[in-house]
């Protein structure tokens, strides 16, 4: 495959392996941006600085002072330090087995609760919340058009919409009457300490674990990441031995 010379900066060739090499060190999601030309072009300027930039550099002989010394030596520990890693690193695998008996292990924390999807009406007194009740039952409102015209909370704009909740995310009053509600049936007036509610259940999920499948791919980057790390102490405890430490 051909590699295009893209610009000439100070006697080197910028090419477009030169392009793809810098555009590959920006996060994956900012990649696609980088591709129209005009970007491109912005890089290409960036190299041309850096290269004429590098050439004034020699020029005035930066290379042969301490301080580029020092800066070339701390880059070279890092980058063998990073190899080194990497090195350590490369044959930490995780097995089939090793994931689905974490699975089979943990299945409690792989759970969703049970849920309830539903609407309500708060209003300040009883004899509010059973008004607003009649005149749902006698159809002369549709709760979301009640929940329009008495309820105070700010869920009156989207019918007394509350959208899907858990146990634990209500007021204990609240959630207990929801959950124990039959779905689509206006329950009674519930006092809690925001006033009175009418509740409506319009769907409800019972509690459930994921399947092995659905967490599959999190489990194993999970095990990866604890063999790593157990992977990388050992070796330190080794090298320790090895080469002697002493903190002070």
């Amino acid at each position: 495959m051909e590699n295009k010379v893209l610009a000439i900066a100070a006697g080197n060739e910028i090419t477009e392996k030169d392009l793809n090499t810098i555009i590959t060190r920006y996060p994956q999601e900012q990649r696609g941006a980088l591709q129209s030309e005009d970007k491109k072009s912005q890089l290409i300027e960036q190299l041309i600085s850096f290269e004429l930039m590098s050439k004034f550099g020699k020029e005035i002989e930066l290379d042969k002072t301490q301080e580029y010394k020092d800066a070339i030596e701390n880059i070279s520990k890092e980058v063998i330090t990073s190899m080194a890693i990497n090195k350590i690193l490369a044959d930490v695998t995780v097995t089939d087995e090793e994931v689905k008996k974490y699975y089979e292990d943990n299945k409690e924390s792989f759970g969703e609760p049970a849920t309830v999807s539903a609407k309500h009406i708060l209003v300040k007194t009883e004899e509010e919340a059973k008004k607003a009740k009649e005149e749902i039952a006698n159809g002369t409102l549709s709760f979301g058009d009640a929940a329009m015209k008495y309820s105070t909370c700010p869920s009156k704009e989207q019918g007394g919409s509350l959208g899907e909740f858990s146990r634990g995310m209500m007021v204990p009053e609240f959630e207990d009457a929801a959950f124990t509600a039959e779905i689509g049936v206006v329950s009674d007036p519930v006092k809690t300490q925001f006033g009175y509610h009418l509740i409506v259940v319009d769907a409800k999920n019972e509690a459930s674990v994921k399947s092995f499948d659905e967490v599959k791919d999190g489990v194993v980057n999970q095990l990866l990441q604890q063999n790593q790390h157990t992977k990388y102490d050992q070796i330190l405890k080794e090298l320790e031995g090895k080469y002697g430490v002493e903190r002070k």
